[in-house]
């Protein structure tokens, strides 16, 4: 039992543990502000803001990869960009999977984020905004 334990190969193991962790922090501090701005607005724009965010849910995970596969090679504009100017091949790297994970797991941060933004009470918001702690949202 033991040699089978010290035989397992932990990299995979790893590697998810550590995507998860990157896309984590970077979807919660990259989308706070827009999941808190998109539960408080009225625009007209909101469910067209919702409905892109809701796309990776709605694309199959093999649409969806081939997209962010086509999209970040090095013959996109894209891809060539960030060769170019920050030395980047994002595909088939560490760093092109974080910005995939990212993509995909947008609707899991920002979702959430916002119906708990929504289900903040509206008298507690405008307390703050009397206390001078933020700006008036009408």
């Amino acid at each position: 039992m033991i040699e089978t334990l010290q035989a397992l190969e932990l990299s995979p193991f790893i590697l998810s543990f550590k995507l998860a962790g990157l896309t984590t922090i970077i979807l919660f501090f990259t989308k706070l502000a827009f999941s808190m701005d998109l539960s408080q607005t009225r625009s007209k724009y909101k469910p067209l803001l919702e409905a892109l965010t809701a796309l990776p849910i709605v694309l199959p995970p093999s649409v969806l990869g081939f997209y962010i596969l086509v999209s970040l090679s090095q013959n996109s504009p894209l891809g060539a960009f960030f060769e170019e100017y920050f030395g980047l091949a994002l595909v088939f790297n560490f760093t092109g999977l974080v910005v995939a994970s990212c993509f995909y797991s947008l609707p899991f941060m920002v979702q959430p984020l916002q119906g708990g933004f929504e289900s903040i009470n509206k008298n507690i918001i405008e307390a703050s905004y009397i206390a001078g702690k933020g700006k008036f949202k009408p």
